[in-house]
């Protein structure tokens, strides 16, 4: 048989057969890869819940989108998970709050109780500083140097060198800006879903 003659037609041909060939299989890959990948965020986030709720027997009752407008008059959207224990009692919210924090997004669960109080939080992403900014999965956390644990945002948690009354992380002083300012967030969302009580971000109760 006659050898095909070098062209760049038949260069074209032959790249874009493979171009075609690696796309089906990375589509297939990921077809595969698609469902496991998401099982494993859905479990994240349920261990999340249960890691800022301080509760390990509870469930999702209502999940919200919460829009709300940051100092700068730019949209926000909050995801605010109403939580319930196994007897259906209310026991607060957890919400994600994403900031702008030193080196890129900075997205927090935080967990509230129904007097809208800090349980506890987590970090969901970040991208600060390896041993700075980063301190900020445990820096706030209880009985830490800057504990926020139990504490209320009704008032705006702010740094102390802000004059607040949070220290901040040492020589990372824009993250732990960013970080307050995502539980604040977080916290007026809270405030701002229909159950909750928009003065104090208790669940409203049953007359």
């Amino acid at each position: 048989m006659k050898k095909l003659e070098s062209s760049l037609m038949n260069m074209v041909l032959v790249l874009t057969l493979v171009a075609v060939i690696m796309g089906g299989i990375l589509a297939y890959v990921n077809h595969l890869t698609e469902g496991p990948i998401a099982e494993q965020k859905e479990k994240a986030l349920a261990d999340g819940i249960k890691a800022v709720m301080a509760c390990n027997d509870l469930k999702v009752a209502k999940t919200d989108e919460v829009k709300q407008n940051d100092a700068k008059g730019k949209e926000m959207t909050f995801t605010v998970y109403q939580i319930q224990d196994a007897q259906g009692n209310d026991l607060g919210a957890a919400v994600e709050s994403t900031t702008m924090g030193f080196g890129g997004n900075l997205k927090v669960l935080v967990g509230f109780d129904p007097e809208g109080k800090i349980l506890g939080y987590t970090l969901l992403e970040h991208a600060e500083t390896p041993g700075l900014g980063a301190k900020a999965d445990k820096w706030f956390q209880k009985d830490q140097k800057g504990d926020i644990i139990g504490k209320d945002p009704k008032e705006p948690l702010t740094v102390s060198k802000d004059g607040g009354q949070v220290d901040a992380i040492t020589a990372s002083t824009i993250t732990s800006r960013a970080f307050l300012l995502a539980i604040n967030n977080a916290y007026n969302a809270y405030k701002a879903t229909p159950a909750t009580d928009g003065e104090t971000g208790a669940t409203k109760q049953n007359q």
